[in-house]
């Protein structure tokens, strides 16, 4: 009987200590959050520079690793890119690593090979 009060107070305190390091990570996460908002409106600000510009966005989940098109508009969270198709897309911000202006010729037509 003794031996299992032992174990039920040993869990308790296993609940107890888990419980705190939820909530530090919880709150952990929140200041992580709150440093890169304000990095997220240093690209936003940067960003709006592109605007009506052929581009190539550069982002960490994009399949290929790119993705090219004219930036429409750019809100709080994300850009919306047409697409040489004619499709929209939009891509998340916080996923956004690179933009850089299509590059082209000196007799202004698009080069046929980007390299990073």
């Amino acid at each position: 009987m003794i031996n299992y009060l032992w174990i039920v107070v040993i869990l308790i305190i296993f609940l107890c200590t888990r419980k705190k390091q939820r909530t530090a990570a919880a709150v952990w996460q929140i200041q992580n959050r709150r440093k890169q908002n304000k990095e997220i409106l240093v690209m936003k600000e940067l960003a709006k520079q592109f605007i009506g510009k052929d581009c190539i966005i550069y982002t960490i989940t994009s399949n290929d690793g790119s993705i090219q098109g004219v930036i429409k508009e750019i809100n709080d969270g994300g850009i919306i890119i047409e697409r040489n198709t004619g499709e929209c897309e939009i891509v998340n911000l916080d996923f956004v690593t690179r933009i850089r202006e299509y590059p082209r010729k000196k007799n202004g037509k698009k080069k046929g090979i980007v390299l990073g």
